[in-house]
């Protein structure tokens, strides 16, 4: 069973995700809240694999909840979705540095929705094309004059390149056909990169790609 917490400061659009979510087999909505500090008493209280989250809330914004669970060791399996308009939220990249998993706007179909849910309770990251883009558009505002080349010491010549097409946002399955390699290999090669940098999933070894100069914004 998925255990899901929803955080958004509006009412119809909790009871919107509630309703669709509660109708899927195998998850379930353990709690709402209406703000960041609401939120955390929940995580804290009830067992929670996944959070949607708003960015814009009341008493604790999403960033600040989001900054405050993955800073809690006592809520290291709690996974969080940020839910947001990416015209209006400016703060998506600190999100991500954060340890959000994964993005979704809010007119998202319903099956991206229930689809993100599972991803991401799985340990993986969501990393949808279009959200994807918008959200390396604003980390390129801010990255470092000088990239940091050095946190890819423990790389191999392989390794590097295999990162450079993650942060790119090709899936494992398209790495390999690039690289001419087997799908599990490309899998084994982003889980050794993952490891080696202490990366907690997908999302943060794009931004590691894009931090590190690896990738520069607006390569193809």
């Amino acid at each position: 069973m998925i255990r899901v917490a929803l955080a958004d400061d509006q009412l119809l659009v909790r009871a919107g995700f509630r309703a669709l979510l509660d109708a899927e087999e195998g998850v379930e909505v353990v709690g709402e809240a209406s703000s960041g500090e609401e939120l955390l008493e929940l995580v804290r209280r009830e067992p929670v694999d996944v959070v949607l989250m708003d960015i814009r809330m009341p008493d604790g914004d999403g960033l600040w909840a989001t900054e405050q669970i993955a800073a809690d060791p006592r809520l290291a399996g709690v996974r969080v979705v940020i839910v947001t308009t990416f015209e209006l939220d400016e703060y998506v990249a600190r999100a991500v540095r954060a340890g959000a998993s994964g993005f979704l706007v809010k007119d998202t179909e319903p099956v991206d929705l229930i689809r993100a849910v599972r991803v991401v309770a799985s340990g993986e990251a969501l990393l949808s094309p279009g959200v994807t883009k918008r959200l390396l558009e604003r980390m390129s505002i801010g990255l470092r004059d000088a990239p940091d080349e050095a946190r890819l010491a423990a790389l191999t010549e392989r390794e590097r390149e295999v990162l450079r097409l993650v942060g790119l946002g090709l899936t494992n399955d398209e790495i390999a056909a690039r690289l001419v390699l087997s799908p599990l290999t490309a899998k084994t090669h982003v889980s050794r990169i993952m490891s080696k940098l202490a990366a907690r999933d997908r999302v943060h070894l794009v931004v590691v790609a894009y931090e590190s100069g690896l990738v520069a914004p607006g390569w193809q």
